[in-house]
C-alpha cells in the first residue's frame, strides 16, 4: 500500500512469446512463454547454442568466483555437446535449466540467462 492510503499495482497483460524477468535478490524471477493457442515452434539446436555463447560471454564481465567457474564448465559442456552433436540431444535442456536455477543469484541480473531460459522454457519440460 501507498502511504498515502491509496493501494498501487502493477498489472502485465497478455504476454506472448517473450521472456522477462522481474525481482531482483531473493525474489522469485518468472520466464513465462504464452501463444495464442497456436502451436508454439520450438527452437532448434543452433539457436539454443548461440544462447549458450551469449550467456557464456556475459559471464566474462562477472567477477571470478567458484559458482562462476562451475557454471562457465557447465556452459562449456553444452557448447561442446550442440557443436559436435549439432542436435539438442536427451536430458540437455533439464541439465541447463538446473544450472540456471542452481546459480540464479549469480546470473539474476543477466540477461542472457532470461532469454535462455525462454528458449528452454519453449523445450518444455
Amino acid at each position: 500500500m501507498a502511504s498515502d492510503g491509496e493501494e498501487r499495482s502493477v498489472r502485465i497483460g497478455d504476454v506472448s512469446g517473450s521472456a522477462f524477468s522481474i525481482g531482483g535478490s531473493n525474489n522469485t524471477n518468472t520466464v513465462r512463454q504464452g501463444g495464442d493457442g497456436a502451436r508454439e515452434r520450438v527452437p532448434d539446436a543452433g539457436e539454443l547454442l548461440e544462447a549458450v555463447r551469449e550467456l557464456r560471454a556475459a559471464l566474462v564481465r562477472l567477477p571470478r568466483s567458484t559458482e562462476r567457474g562451475e557454471l562457465d564448465a557447465e556452459l562449456d559442456g553444452a557448447v561442446a555437446e550442440l557443436e559436435e552433436t549439432g542436435e539438442i540431444g536427451p536430458g540437455l535442456p533439464a541439465r541447463l535449466r538446473a544450472a540456471l536455477v542452481r546459480w540464479a543469484p549469480l546470473v539474476e541480473t543477466v540477461s542472457a540467462a532470461t532469454a535462455l531460459g525462454g528458449l528452454l522454457a519453449s523445450l518444455g519440460g
